[in-house]
Order: structure tokens, then C-alpha cells, then sequence
């Protein structure tokens, strides 16, 4: 398939306010109030990206990803609408968040998403997804189908 850039459905992007004072920062993550139920996390995690690293890519069955990336570093972020489906099936969608841009993204099931640290120091980034790793207790499949591990993969960085 030949991916075309364009936005996709159901993904939300929305720049995350810095307040600075004489302190330091605060960035609000996350608002019950601006989050539809489908969406509403379940957990949350944070993990550091080494520069020069990628994760994925790869796409959900079922979870959506509620992404924050605040910094201290830059990522470039991949999304694909593999979802039949959807108006925007084939659409693809490349974005630059972090220190310089923070950005909440949430990304529905079935969009696939990769993202790179463009940066010179590893970079953050945070997920409140709307299900559990591994569902309650660790017990089952994890939602995940990873495309990275293709070599012939259509899912490709630039």
C-alpha cells in the first residue's frame, strides 16, 4: 500500500501548555473532562528513548495510547491508518514533539505508530493507555501486533 500524508480519524493531537514561574515547570498530562470514555486510561507508564532510538512500529487491537511527550529531547512521530474501515485508511501522519513542542497525542486502536529520538539526549515519553499491559494480573496476550520485527514491513520510518 502507498501511504499518503493526511490527517487521520480519531487520532487527537493537542499542545500541552508550559506554566513556568521563578519554580521551575507544571504541564497538565491529563483531564478527565477532555478525554472521551473509550479513552479514559487504565494505567500509565513512562520509559526514556535513547537518541537515535525507535519504538516500533506497531499497532493495537484493541488499546488507544494517550502519549505525552514533553521532552528533554525531541521525537519524530510516525502514525499509519491501518484500519479498513475508516474514512482515512492509508493515510499517514508525521509529527515532531518534546522539549520544543509538547504534544498529547491519542491514538485509537488499529493506527499504527512509531516514534525516533531525534534529539542528543534521551527523550521521555509518557502513555496513559486505556487498558492494561497484559490485562488484569499480567494473565493475557498482550494487545500488540509488532510490525518493526518485519523486514519487509510496509510500515516504514522516512
Amino acid at each position: 500500500m502507498t501511504f499518503r500524508i493526511g490527517n487521520i480519524e480519531g487520532v487527537v493531537v493537542r499542545d500541552l501548555a508550559r506554566h513556568t514561574d521563578e519554580r521551575g515547570w507544571l504541564t497538565e498530562l491529563y483531564r478527565s473532562d477532555e478525554v472521551e470514555a473509550a479513552s479514559l486510561p487504565a494505567m500509565a507508564y513512562l520509559s526514556a528513548t535513547e537518541p537515535g532510538a525507535v519504538r516500533g512500529p506497531h499497532e493495537h487491537r484493541d488499546q488507544a495510547d494517550y502519549f505525552c511527550f514533553i521532552g528533554p529531547s525531541m521525537f519524530q512521530i510516525y502514525l499509519w491508518d491501518n484500519r479498513s474501515f475508516s474514512p482515512t485508511y492509508g493515510n499517514r501522519m508525521i509529527l515532531e514533539a518534546g522539549q520544543a513542542r509538547a504534544l498529547m497525542l491519542i491514538i485509537p486502536a488499529g493506527v499504527v505508530h512509531a516514534y525516533k529520538n531525534i534529539g542528543t539526549v534521551p527523550g521521555w515519553a509518557i502513555n496513559l493507555p486505556n487498558r492494561l499491559y497484559a490485562g488484569a494480573g499480567r494473565k493475557d496476550v498482550v494487545d500488540e501486533f509488532r510490525h518493526e520485527n518485519d523486514p519487509n514491513t510496509e510500515f516504514k520510518l522516512d
